[in-house]
């Protein structure tokens, strides 16, 4: 059965025992992301804070921070979910009646993920307007000592495209102005910003705006995931849960947003208003600077029952964000092998913030195919930010890091194998002179072949043969158990 809402989540977390109540008074100025941080450093639980100072609302936070978590919030496996994916793109138009056949239950399960317009909806239970609008009750963090004030960080922002209509679901933080505005930081890559820009050539003076808070888990992971233009991020969390996505028509202007949502901020950007918004401590480790991102005005608060203000601290990795990025190069894998087959496996590491690192395993069949398969990446939607891409063999595995570096230093002519270019950067790149486009290196780490111009022998790596390793292993239990397990740690050799 999939999860309806936040709230059902949460009593899944605690019935896995994911979860700590914190009933312990804290500050949403700091104190909350210096408890978050350190427990996202120690593989900790979500965390639900009940008595936040200056505010009636708990608070919950890293949710989705670890892979066990996620795939609670996805209801599967995140290879389960990939093949799910995976089969639908292979999807071929049916040869003969049993073939037909066959299709049913996958027709039938994509004519269940079209978002569901319902009339009424748990997140109007309470409806604010006016002069009555506060946002400053809610408990928004401030998250580090330096950021230029108090941020909403897991935003489900609602735009519509003003020519067609298509809807588009960001996730875009908003920093806290005043009572009833905020900033609306989308870079211009992204959909809800040229939503605003095609506002702009339009004519238009606003751009309607709704953001949930709290939405279904599916639908807050959605908000992240890289989806090609015109996809409605509610068709993803309806395929990913099964069921589709009941949303509700906001109740001062057009846009629907998710009925069980915790709380929705409807209005409006204005297309003329810019104003500072930050420094803010992002997800890079690092501050991103203050800069010109338009305003956006709150013409309407509603809320559930009893809402729960949920949110997210980033910062230098590990935090909850890694997880959500470690889930989406899962997920969207056999997309990624549509347009290049001979991808074994990725991954982006951690320590590369989503943007800056690439780890590639590839089926090699022909010279120069490493150096392919990096520059057809580039050119892949949101691929198109990564700094560094590491290109490795089928054989190697590219989620150890350890093993990807042993391979790269050792395999490595940085003469012959590295490929360094120009291109589009993401816009919270600070080491590139100009913003939004810089340098940016591929590199070959491949075994390299005399049709690629290595006309030495290339040895092989060290292994011991397998009679050894089975005859150690009749016995590396009982001297674990004779007192070496107690000098050494068990998990698995780096390489």
């Amino acid at each position: 059965m999939s999860l309806s809402n936040l709230n059902e989540f949460i009593t899944l977390l605690k019935k896995n025992n994911e979860l700590m109540v914190v009933d312990t008074p804290v500050d949403a100025n700091l104190e909350i992301t210096e408890i978050t941080d350190r427990v996202c450093k120690h593989d900790g639980p979500a965390l639900l804070f009940t008595n936040v100072k200056n505010s009636e609302y708990p608070v919950l936070i890293n949710a989705l921070g670890s892979i066990k978590r996620m795939e609670l919030a996805l209801e599967a496996p995140l290879d389960q979910v990939s093949k799910r994916l995976s089969k639908l793109i292979d999807m071929r138009p049916p040869e003969g009646a049993w073939g037909k056949v066959k299709m049913l239950p996958m027709l039938a399960e994509l004519g269940a993920i079209f978002p569901k317009k319902v009339k009424s909806a748990p997140c109007q239970h309470t409806i604010i307007r006016g002069d009555d609008i506060d946002i400053t009750k809610l408990p928004i963090l401030k998250c580090w000592p330096d950021d230029g004030g108090r941020f909403i960080t897991l935003p489900c922002v609602f735009t519509e495209d003003p020519e067609t209509g298509v809807s588009n679901c960001g996730m875009y933080r908003m920093q806290e102005f005043s009572k009833n505005t905020t900033g609306m930081h989308w870079h211009k890559h992204h959909g809800g910003a040229q939503h605003f820009q095609k506002a702009k050539e339009m004519g238009l003076d606003k751009l309607y705006v709704s953001v949930a808070i709290g939405a279904e888990p599916v639908v807050t992971y959605s908000a992240t995931a890289p989806l090609p233009d015109g996809i409605n991020e509610m068709l993803l969390a309806g395929f990913l849960r099964n069921k589709p996505v009941e949303v509700v028509k906001s109740i001062t202007n057009d846009i629907y947003v998710p009925a069980e949502s915790q709380i929705v901020l409807e209005g409006y950007v204005d297309i003329g208003s810019e104003t500072t918004e930050g420094p803010f401590g992002d997800h890079t480790g690092y501050y991103s600077l203050a800069d010109q991102y338009p305003v956006f005005t709150i013409t309407c608060v509603t809320m559930r029952k009893n809402p729960i203000y949920q949110t997210i601290v980033v910062g230098k990795p590990p935090m909850e964000d890694s997880f959500m990025g470690l889930a989406t190069t899962t997920i969207f894998l056999p997309l990624i092998k549509t347009q290049l087959s001979e991808v074994v496996n990725l991954y982006a590491p951690m320590e590369g913030t989503f943007h800056n690192m690439l780890f590639v395993s590839i089926d090699k069949k022909y010279p120069m195919q490493a150096k392919k398969v990096m520059t057809s990446i580039w050119g892949l939607g949101q691929l198109m930010f990564t700094k560094m891409i590491v290109i490795v063999d089928a054989n190697v595995d590219v989620t150890n890091t350890s093993e990807v570096l042993w391979r790269m230093s050792n395999n490595v002519d940085w003469k012959r194998d590295t490929v360094i270019l120009e291109g589009p950067l993401d816009a919270l790149d600070h080491s590139s002179p100009m913003p939004l486009w810089g340098g940016k290196i591929g590199i070959d780490a491949t075994v390299k072949w005399e049709s690629e111009g290595h006309t030495r022998a290339w040895p092989d790596p060290i292994s011991m043969d397998e009679q050894t390793v089975a005859s150690v292993d009749k016995i590396w239990s009982e001297m674990l158990d004779n007192g070496l397990g107690s000098f050494i740690k068990l998990e698995n050799r780096p390489i």
